[in-house]
């Protein structure tokens, strides 16, 4: 327990008192302030470390700081570390665009014959197309292999009318192919308006369609084959007329790419 204690008082200085010292009698000491305290705390309480109540809560404090660290450290590194396979991966297709400077396929469609359309019944139709495509590879390097999950169909405004494939090749470097596909459909059922409007085009003969093509290409450059991209080739065709074989009056391509 604490106790109370007054300060000490200071040594009076020579010739401060004048009180008869032989007779003993000495100066009476001064009161000291009140409210003043000196507190004095046995050296066996002065904790150096936390008591045993908190010696748990500051462990765990500690290791929390440490763990929160390292894992700024894990992330920073993380970090770092993504950025710089960015910068590699943005150097090294710069590198690759520079040496082999690719260029997209060019795509038209050169055939077209239809067969199996009758627009004076009103029974459903299965109608039959044979279409010839024209890919042009332009690039010097680069090497294009058309998979196989192709797709190819036909429409009259928004009607599906045969659906196809194109066939498994690969096209080298600097080459033409022509590429032929022969699509079918089953009981395609057509309103009365839609008839009379095919009429009425077949009349001018201007019949218009749309060819659209998904194929999975993979691009060869040099040894190294690319993962799985999808090319979709939209052309609108218009022929002279619905027999074989047809005209083709006008046609126009245009292509996009899904890298992945």
């Amino acid at each position: 327990m604490a106790e109370r204690v007054y300060p000490a008082d200071s040594p009076p200085e020579s010739g401060q008192f004048s009180g008869n010292f032989s007779s003993g009698e000495f100066p009476k000491k001064p009161a000291p302030p009140p409210a003043t305290y000196v507190i004095q705390v046995p050296k066996d309480q002065i904790y150096r470390r936390p008591p045993p109540e908190n010696a748990h809560r500051l462990q765990y404090l500690s290791r929390k700081k440490v763990n929160r660290s390292r894992c700024r450290c894990c992330i920073c590194s993380i970090l770092a570390a993504i950025f710089i396979l960015i910068v590699l991966a943005g150097i090294s297709l710069t590198v690759l665009y520079l040496v082999f400077r690719p260029e997209a396929p060019k795509y038209s469609v050169e055939g077209f014959s239809v067969s199996g359309i009758n627009l004076t019944s009103p029974s459903p139709i299965s109608p039959k197309f044979n279409v010839t495509v024209r890919s042009r590879n332009g690039n010097g390097k680069i090497g294009i292999y058309y998979e196989k999950g192709s797709t190819v169909d036909i429409y009259y405004n928004d009607v599906d009318l045969c659906n196809g494939a194109l066939p498994v090749f690969y096209q080298p470097a600097n080459n033409v192919t022509m590429v032929k596909t022969a699509l079918t459909g089953s009981r395609i059922q057509l309103t009365s308006a839609m008839r009379k409007e095919m009429r009425n085009e077949l009349s001018k003969k201007t019949m218009p369609f749309k060819v659209k093509i998904k194929a999975p290409v993979k691009i060869k450059v040099g040894s190294v084959k690319t993962w799985t991209i999808t090319v979709k080739v939209n052309c609108d065709v218009t022929v002279d007329k619905l027999t074989a074989p047809s005209r083709i009056v006008s046609t126009k391509c245009s292509h996009d790419v899904d890298l992945w």
